[in-house]
């Protein structure tokens, strides 16, 4: 393991004649080989003394007259006999072993060469004591006791302020340990000369854990508290001090403080600071609102609202309005717009007046005043949010969807450090998906996602937004693989859109086992729910939900509300195009063709409002037009790109595939489902028509693509309805396709059949 200098002169000293005079000093800090490279002296003639450094001053000047002598010492304590006794001698550095050489020197492979190297920062003596192991055990750690105990009061206590973490703050060690800067030098430099200090003055990985693991809990606490009190009294950070004691059982001032420097990085771990803080008292109002804004951004809404009860109650309290806001952003999460708005009404500071605005708007109320707000990114964002939302209700589209954009943009610095009722990534979402604009939605939900706009509190909400969008798209097995991904439990606000999702999704695979199993959850997410603007989306997925099941009636009084607030608004056809839409599809599967006409009407008087309007009524026409049997195949072309175009890829690829089934044209219906299929993003096969007719196939062991399509549905257990629906032909074309086959293949039984068709996908795949 020597390198080619310190080789060459061990080379010398072991060929030296005994008349020679030669003097060579190996200096290095402990554990780093001086004793092992001492040991390769073969040469007799040669005086070899270790560990000088504890020689006392008569036992130096002894060694004076030897002609071949070789010391090893640590670099401290400095000895003025032994810096005589070695002036002009040879001088062997040792340094700490590279990780090559640890991967050479335990023969292992280069996992735990790293693994070793980073723990022990190549120390040789601490390669050697963790040797070719993938984690430190207690008895590597035990075996520093020895090193630690013998070690001066002084060098001990640094050891516990470098473990904290403060080995290179001069200013608080000279407090700790009573000394001035000099002494406080000298006491590092006897810590160096251990060999437990890295080269930037810290401990290395393994002494660091040995330091903490074999001194007295109430020791390393005293040394914490003593820091942590240093510092807080310099103005400086405190948190990476205290942290470590959450649960000493101790509070006071320097807890606080580090509450309030975690509180925008890791809300959590402020929460349990401030309660750490109180030492299991009472806490202040000043406390106590900070405590529920730490709880709130964490998401423990409960918590929070607790809190900021305790703290409104408190009629003489300065902290009051900070508490009603905190009360007023969970009450928004919790789905209760009205009661929130109220208290950020009461609130009256700036911010809680824009978002008293924008409840306002959402509980149907319109107003004139726009509050001046703090020119901050969080003032600038909530009043680019109520005039976005504003903007949305007065029929500016266009300029509503732009300022939520810039909204959200300005608040992506702050990520999770601010606490929001909604976030702007959501409204331009909302916004977005309302008028078209799918693409836009993506884009600033991605952005906020990436930047952890509102934190842990938004994050559920920004992620079932993008869960909506795929669903949106027919990308169903990713919306509800993104809503799994959140699974949880949801607050009010959140829960009825997974809700909503998880009924949406059902309803467009057919799957009316999960959308029974699911609908008591929509009803009671309903319930939980009062209706505002901002949820009319998943009102519009029940509504279609209910008609599928026969169960209109729970859900009418909630309708009647959004209609209502609607009106109050003056039917914004922003927000109302989209709950119509909805409605039009309820009407359609609940065969009402005079509720149907009703909301293409609503749509027809919403058409010249803008693009995704005009699309919508076009749209809506065309599909009563389908309905009732009358396909132009032109006309449902064009409607389904045109809803295509503005994200409703699912709706587009339905109506193609809806009218082909209902078409008596063999060539419109041949066009349609090619439609369709393109518009759901499947290939087109030039065969498919055939196959859809008289499926025609020589081997018997053999199906085509459609009947391979089919017998994959009707395997996972699909009624011939649901394949149809899936695959826009009809039940009846779903029956001849398994009856062929089970001519063809000689099933004696539909059991027979299955099992038949699984050993032949199984092979297939």
């Amino acid at each position: 393991m020597l390198d080619a200098p310190v080789r060459g002169v061990l080379d010398r000293i072991n060929d030296a004649d005994a008349g020679t005079r030669l003097r060579v000093v190996v200096a290095a800090p402990g554990g780093y080989g001086k004793t092992a490279l001492l040991s390769e002296i073969t040469n007799t003639a040669v005086r070899v003394v270790d560990d000088a450094h504890l020689l006392d001053d008569a036992a130096l000047r002894a060694l004076a007259p030897e002609p071949l002598l070789v010391l090893a010492h640590r670099p401290w304590p400095r000895r003025a006999a032994l810096a005589e006794l070695t002036r002009g001698a040879v001088v062997v550095p040792l340094a700490p072993l590279t990780r090559d050489q640890v991967r050479d020197m335990l023969n292992v492979g280069k996992p735990v060469a790293d693994f070793v190297f980073a723990q022990t920062g190549g120390v040789p003596r601490f390669v050697e004591r963790l040797g070719a192991a993938s984690e430190v055990s207690a008895d590597v750690l035990t075996a520093f006791r020895a090193e630690l105990d013998w070690l001066d009061p002084d060098l001990q206590k640094f050891l516990l302020a470098a473990e904290a973490g403060a080995a290179q703050r001069l200013d608080l060690l000279s407090a700790l340990l009573g000394k001035d800067f000099d002494e406080v030098s000298d006491i590092i430099e006897a810590a160096r000369a251990t060999g437990m200090l890295a080269e930037d003055g810290t401990l290395v990985p393994l002494a660091l854990r040995a330091v903490g693991s074999l001194t007295r809990a109430e020791r390393r606490i005293a040394v914490r508290q003593k820091l942590a009190q240093l510092q807080l009294e310099r103005g400086g950070p405190v948190l990476d001090l205290v942290q470590p004691l959450l649960d000493a059982g101790i509070g006071g001032p320097v807890f606080l403080a580090a509450a309030r420097e975690a509180l925008s990085s890791d809300p959590a771990l402020a929460a349990r600071l401030f309660k750490a803080s109180t030492g299991g008292g009472t806490p202040s109002a000043e406390t106590a609102a900070s405590w529920a804004t730490a709880s709130a951004m964490a998401g423990d809404l409960d918590g929070a609202l607790r809190l900021a009860d305790q703290v409104i109650s408190a009629s003489d309290s300065p902290h009051r309005r900070t508490a009603a806001e905190v009360a007023a952003v969970a009450l928004a999460h919790r789905g209760q717009l009205a009661r929130s708005t109220e208290l950020f009404r009461w609130a009256a500071t700036p911010y809680a007046a824009a978002f008293a605005g924008i409840g306002l708007i959402g509980t149907g109320h319109l107003f004139e005043e726009t509050p001046p707000q703090p020119p901050t990114m969080l003032g600038g964002a909530a009043s680019l949010m109520l005039q976005g939302v504003r903007q949305s209700v007065a029929g500016a589209e266009t300029a509503a969807l732009s300022t939520l954009v810039r909204a959200s943009s300005m608040l992506e610095p702050a990520g999770g450090a601010v606490l929001l009722p909604d976030s702007p990534a959501a409204l331009a979402a909302l916004v977005a998906v309302h008028c078209g604009e799918p693409n836009v939605a993506e884009s600033v939900l991605d952005r906020a996602v990436e930047t952890g706009t509102g934190g842990v509190l938004m994050s559920v909400r920004h992620r079932l937004l993008q869960a909506w969008l795929h669903m949106l798209r027919g990308n169903l097995a990713v919306a509800r693989e993104t809503l799994m991904s959140v699974r949880g439990a949801f607050e009010p606000r959140d829960w009825i859109f997974a809700v909503a999702l998880e009924v949406g999704v059902a309803r467009r695979n057919s799957d009316l086992a999960t959308l029974r199993r699911t609908w008591e959850q929509a009803c009671e997410a309903v319930l939980r729910h009062p209706v505002d603007l901002f949820s009319l989306l998943p009102l519009g997925e029940f509504a279609a939900a209910a008609a599928r099941l026969r169960d209109q009636e729970r859900l009418a009084p909630h309708l009647a509300q959004a209609s209502a607030l609607l009106r109050s608004l003056g039917n914004p056809p922003l927000w109302a195009a989209q709950l119509h839409w909805g409605l039009l599809h309820a009407a359609i599967i609940d065969e009402n063709a005079g509720a149907a006409e009703e909301h293409a009407a609503a749509l027809a008087s919403c058409g010249g409002a803008s693009r995704y309007c005009l699309i919508l009524s076009s749209a809506a026409e065309c599909w009563l037009d389908v309905v009732a049997g009358k396909v132009d195949a032109d006309r449902v072309e064009e409607a389904a790109r045109g809803l295509h175009a503005v994200g409703l890829w699912w709706d587009a690829s339905r109506l193609a595939g809806q009218a082909a089934i209902r078409t008596s044209d063999r060539q419109a219906m041949v066009r349609l489902l090619d439609c369709a299929r393109l518009l759901q993003g499947r290939p087109v096969s030039a065969r498919r028509v055939a196959e859809d007719v008289v499926p025609v196939v020589e081997d018997a062991g053999k199906l085509s693509d459609r009947e391979r399509e089919v017998a994959q549905l009707v395997v996972e257990g699909m009624t011939y309805r649901q394949v149809g629906d899936r695959l826009f032909i009809s039940a009846k074309t779903v029956e001849h396709h398994m009856a062929r086959m089970r001519q063809r293949l000689g099933s004696t039984s539909r059991s027979d059949l299955l099992g038949q068709l699984r050993h032949i996908l199984g092979a297939g795949s």
